[in-house]
This record gives structure tokens, C-alpha cells and sequence, in this order.
């Protein structure tokens, strides 16, 4: 299993994101071996409304039948939520965001130890980051 991030899936939806074709490469290495990608309902929020923002809402509309379908979403719960905001205040970082912090707690409660992340934070928190 691989924990997809929002870096990830916005820098091979969008052509002229620097790490298109890393990233492009490594979703097309995972899908093609049917391996199960994850992400959580917070990460296709933040991921939906960067689309929109800044690639239109083609990409989102792309998100939405093409990648999404592909993808094992793990939906927030209280406890979670609660945990991941535990997190963000404990570490006492503005760069740390809620989004991520879910993601990890989420990762560590599934066993997942392997990150599709252009985000350094999943690396500083001792998972396997991919690309």
C-alpha cells in the first residue's frame, strides 16, 4: 500500500508542475501494478480546491473521473481529526498543516509506511517518500 499526497496528485494532474513527469511516472508505475493507493476525504478536499484554483475546473473534473476512481479514500473520523489537531498544536510549526498531520495518523493506524508525497513532512515524520 502507498498513502497518496495532495503534492503528489496535483504535480501529475498539472503539465507544468516542475515534477510532472516524476510524479506522472511513479502514478502510472503504481496503477499499472494495481497496487492500492490511499488517501483520506481531507486530502481530496485540499486537493479539489488547489485544482480549482489554480488549474481550472477541467482538472477538477479530471481529478474526479480519472484519478479518484482509482484511488482507496479513508474517511476522517472524530478521533482521528482529534489526534491529527493534537499533532499540529503539539508541534507548534505554521508549515505543519492539519491535512497532513490526518495523513499520518491515518498512515500509521493502516500499517502504511510508503509516501507518494512531493511534501518533505512525510519524510521528517519516518515514512518512505516516493518519487
Amino acid at each position: 500500500m502507498t498513502f497518496i499526497d495532495t503534492s503528489a496528485i496535483f504535480a501529475f494532474l498539472d503539465t507544468e508542475d516542475d515534477a510532472h513527469a516524476r510524479a506522472l511516472g511513479e502514478w502510472e508505475r503504481a496503477t499499472d501494478h494495481a497496487e492500492a493507493v490511499v488517501t483520506t476525504n481531507y486530502v481530496l478536499a485540499e486537493t479539489i480546491a488547489l485544482c480549482q484554483s489554480r488549474l481550472g475546473i477541467a482538472a477538477v473534473q479530471d481529478l474526479a473521473a480519472r484519478v479518484i476512481p482509482a484511488l482507496s479514500v479513508e474517511w476522517i473520523t472524530e478521533d482521528v481529526h482529534t489526534a491529527a489537531l493534537a499533532t499540529v498544536l503539539t508541534a507548534n510549526r505554521r508549515d505543519l498543516s492539519l491535512v497532513d498531520c490526518t495523513s499520518f495518523e491515518i498512515m500509521r493506524r493502516l500499517g502504511i509506511t510508503r509516501a507518494f508525497a512531493l511534501d518533505d513532512h512525510f519524510r521528517e515524520q519516518g515514512f518512505e517518500v516516493v518519487p
